[in-house]
């Protein structure tokens, strides 16, 4: 399920080899050693201490830093792409943490939601790996983006349709529509708009 999570987001933008990127609320690191892997210098960011230390054991060659997301500790513009993947739906106040993304970022912040309106959510919103996770939609981060300056040119694409991972499922995914606002997994990217 994460590949496909991974593949929808870069379908979103095509970062060059070296560019910078945050990922914010990089848990165990899995997405930011995918970054990583694409040609990215990325630095993790995480609330948690054990996350942290957990994802440098994981890859040394990246820099893994503890923090709030609604209060990061960088200059404007600091990094190409900022990056939230499956982790702002733990953050209490997710437009202030997608501002401060917005303002660190030169170029793109890129979103991967749990999406309150699908299958998805009705299967899985009690299950353990699922608790305390808070499902966003479509609207909800139109609604955050409002007030960014400048303004931002939003993409989605969408995977897993339908939550059984098997291969049946996975061969049906391939046959559906990437832009279809219902499906489990929203990946968003908001552009900064050019003058």
């Amino acid at each position: 399920m994460a590949q496909q999570e991974f593949s929808s987001i870069m379908k979103l933008f095509t970062p060059l080899n070296g560019q910078t990127l945050l990922d914010v609320g990089s848990g165990s690191g899995f997405f930011s050693r995918c970054f990583n892997d694409v040609g990215l210098t990325v630095t993790g960011y995480d609330a948690s201490y054990e996350m942290n230390y957990y994802a440098c054991t994981k890859n040394a060659s990246i820099n893994f830093i503890q923090g709030d997301a609604t209060d990061l500790p960088f200059a404007d513009e600091q990094f190409d792409y900022s990056a939230a993947i499956t982790s702002l739906c733990f953050v209490e106040n997710p437009q202030q943490a997608l501002a401060e993304m917005w303002r660190v970022s030169r170029k793109t912040v890129i979103l991967g939601l749990l999406n309150r309106h699908s299958l998805l959510y009705y299967m899985k919103r009690n299950a353990k790996g699922y608790q305390g996770a808070r499902w966003d939609t479509l609207n909800a981060v139109k609604k955050w983006s409002e007030h960014l300056l400048p303004a931002a040119n939003l993409d989605f694409r969408s995977v897993i349709w339908i939550p059984a991972a098997g291969r049946v499922s996975q061969t049906i995914e391939r046959f559906m529509s990437q832009t279809y606002p219902y499906a489990g997994f929203l990946a968003l990217a908001l552009t900064k708009q050019q003058d």
